[in-house]
């Protein structure tokens, strides 16, 4: 299986943003194995190593192949 990193950012609210915050990077990156880029980032979020207080709605999963 294929090797990926996987990185969480967290996006600010809409009020936050008009204060000028930016995205938070709350998890990773960190490596994961899986099938396609799709099932890292599913394992990234599932596996219970991703803060669980995390707004879902304002998170973006970044995954890319390892080279």
């Amino acid at each position: 299986m294929p090797l990926f990193e996987v990185a969480i950012l967290q996006k600010p609210t809409k009020k936050a943003a008009e204060d000028g915050e930016s995205e938070k990077l709350v998890f990773g990156p960190k490596p994961v194995v899986a099938n396609d880029d799709q099932s890292a980032a599913i394992a990234a979020v599932m596996d219970g190593e991703a803060p669980r207080d995390l707004d879902r709605s304002r998170m973006e999963v970044l995954v890319r192949p390892f080279a």
